[in-house]
């Protein structure tokens, strides 16, 4: 009788060990996109649970100001989702070599990303890559297109042409020539500074050379983009100097600019607050039949988190947000957030295929502050924001915010000494 009862409670063992396999797998989300909640809920995770049934998602999104605290004592508590987004560079690669993220180099479909897409979310040697890239932001110049067609006024391609649709604009007196103030510095530095500039450092190619101390930011290719952005000065209207990013903003939906210079994360609120039809024209190359280079600047990605209970699970997620469905979901949910696969992309709003057909034309690169130039004291990008509000301004000549940032730079990153 008892051996009856043992076996009968080992089979009854065996058969709930087999149910609790068969049972779905749950996985969580970290997330800093609030705003994407209604996105996920309503398009991606229905998409992904369709054709994986057993496996089922759940996106909890922190504030996004509070997303790092908030993320790393979860870490620390071991009580953190599943799946990480990941934002770009440091904060993630400080996650990864804590330990906090998997090494997903082993990830068949890292081979959908290019080594720029990827380089966000990398070792400095690129041997491990921790968060498949999801999607990045397109640098360049949005306008109203009643304004030009008003004015008859062209796009323009190079230099010349830019300044002399500035001065046309400026000559008729109807609107402000472009939208873009400097109390916040910011925006001096990433839609002014590092918007134009990969034209003159040539993409890439300068960016790399800066890493390795090849170059110096007092070299002519770092220095000639503040006297270009000096000579903005002209065209941003009456008290550009205490304009914030938001009096920017409405100056151009409201009506009153004609050009902005823009990140692609703007699509989605001016296609709301705009009354006009708006289009997008790409940073102008110096010569005509120059090569040109945009900012196509790796935003958001996404990894495993090295203490999930469900591996398999959530590479098999990591594995389909690296598929073109993903792709055109996510690309297509939020205009003006480009999937950076290999894979091309038919994107539904016009403005958002203006910015992401610039790919086919151009060399893309990511902005020069934002990875390694950084880490140290003074930090680089935020001396740039400072540099490049003072370059509109005229309160320094470009070869002393050279020699400064260059100064800054050499004074704790060894390959610039």
């Amino acid at each position: 009788m008892k051996s009856r009862i043992l076996k009968l409670a080992l089979v009854t063992s065996a058969l709930s060990a087999v149910g609790a396999q068969a049972q779905d797998v749950t996985l969580t989300i970290e997330s800093w996109r609030n705003d994407d909640l209604t996105l996920w809920q309503d398009e991606i995770i229905p998409a992904f649970e369709a054709q994986y049934p057993d496996i089922k998602l759940q996106f909890t999104p922190s504030a996004p100001a509070e997303y790092n605290a908030v993320l790393n004592s979860k870490l620390d508590a071991g009580s953190a989702g599943d799946l990480i987004t990941c934002r770009p560079f440091d904060a993630s690669l400080a996650l990864f070599e804590a330990g906090h993220l998997t090494d997903l180099s082993d990830l068949d479909a890292m081979s959908n990303f290019s080594d720029v897409a990827k380089s966000a979310w990398q070792t400095d040697d690129g041997s491990a890559t921790f968060c498949v890239p999801m999607a990045s932001v397109i640098h360049g110049f949005i306008y109203n297109k009643e304004a030009f067609e008003e004015l008859g006024l062209e796009v323009p391609e190079t230099e010349d042409e830019f300044f002399a649709v500035l001065d046309a604009i400026k000559e008729d007196g109807t609107y402000i020539p472009m939208a873009m103030g400097t109390n916040d510095q910011w925006e001096a530095a990433t839609m002014g500074y590092n918007n134009i500039g990969p034209n003159y450092w040539k993409g890439e190619e300068g960016r790399q050379a800066l890493i390795a101390g090849e170059q110096k930011l007092t070299d002519p290719a770092w220095v000639e983009p503040y006297a270009t952005l000096n000579r903005w000065s002209a065209y941003l209207g009456d008290g550009y100097e205490a304009q914030t990013y938001p009096d920017s903003q409405n100056l151009f939906t409201l009506g009153r600019a004609a050009i902005y210079p823009a990140g692609s994360w703007e699509i989605a609120g001016f296609n709301t607050q705009a009354y006009f039809e708006m289009g997008a024209f790409k940073p102008p190359v110096k010569e005509a039949g120059d090569t040109c280079y945009i900012s196509d600047h790796t935003d958001i990605g996404i990894g495993m988190n090295a203490a999930t209970e469900h591996p398999e699970a959530a590479r098999t997620f990591l594995a389909w947000v690296a598929s073109p469905e993903f792709a055109e979901i996510f690309g297509n949910a939020l205009p003006g957030f480009f999937p950076l696969s290999d894979t091309p992309v038919a994107l539904e709003d016009p403005l958002a295929q203006e910015f992401a057909s610039w790919r086919e034309e151009c060399d893309s690169t990511i902005r020069s502050t934002y990875q390694i130039l950084s880490r140290g004291t003074p930090n680089l990008e935020n001396e740039t924001w400072g540099a490049s509000a003072a370059a509109i301004k005229g309160t320094s000549t470009p070869e002393e915010l050279g020699q400064k940032l260059q100064d800054g730079l050499a004074s704790w990153y060894e390959p610039q000494q």
